[in-house]
């Protein structure tokens, strides 16, 4: 089912995301169109993960996959349908945190099988302007995979085409910054320190936003 795929993501939500978002893209260049990679993004908005996909040119999107709430995005009917096949997701039983369990095992085992995998570390949707505190789950999968670059991704603007607790998407333009990748280097709290400085100052640059 990945020419399905592709062909939803590429004849479909690619038009409709550029008719709601606008989106200026900085840095395209360093997307990786192979994996094993991890994406590194703010979360404001459902828009996000679609935005994200949408980004990528056909050859390189079969191997993109966002990690989601299985909670959620696997309630069953249509919502599981579109989220398993059309976006792809890699499952993230976040109910059983705290329990033992690896919840982001499925996460490492797609890392390994050459995926390329979105990673919201804020674990829920923010206000898009500020940051909450980032889980370090996205450093045990980068100690897991070391050979997975890291890539630190700001978008700008999502939240306010589709806030959280919205239902209706409002056309406001976004820019999506992509910065440059980080390797896994042996210590945790100083890749986390990273990561956040690598973010924060890709916000700090973001331009001004269009349509505001």
């Amino acid at each position: 089912m990945l020419w399905f795929r592709r062909l939803v993501l590429v004849l479909i939500a690619r038009p409709i995301a550029r008719i709601f978002t606008g989106a200026d893209i900085v840095g395209r260049e360093r997307l990786p169109l192979k994996g094993p990679a991890i994406l590194v993004a703010n979360h404001a908005s459902h828009v996000d993960t679609i935005l994200m996909l949408t980004l990528y040119p056909s050859r390189g999107l079969d191997r993109v996959r966002p990690a989601a709430a299985a909670d959620y995005f696997l309630r069953g009917g249509l919502i599981s349908w579109f989220s398993n096949t059309i976006i792809g997701i890699v499952p993230v039983a976040r109910d059983k945190a705290g329990t033992g369990v690896d919840v982001l095992a499925p996460v490492r085992e797609a890392l390994k099988a050459g995926d390329i995998v979105l990673i919201f570390p804020e674990g829920t949707r923010g206000d898009g302007e500020a940051m909450s505190d980032l889980k370090s789950g996205v450093a045990r999968r980068a100690a897991d995979v070391p050979e997975a670059p890291v890539i630190p991704i700001w978008l700008q603007g999502a939240g306010r085409v589709l806030p959280k607790g919205g239902f209706v998407p409002v056309p406001m333009n976004c820019t999506v910054l992509v910065g440059e990748p980080l390797h896994w280097q042996g210590d945790r709290a100083a890749f986390m320190t990273e990561l956040r400085d690598r973010l924060e100052d890709l916000h700090a640059n973001a331009p001004p936003q269009r349509w505001a």
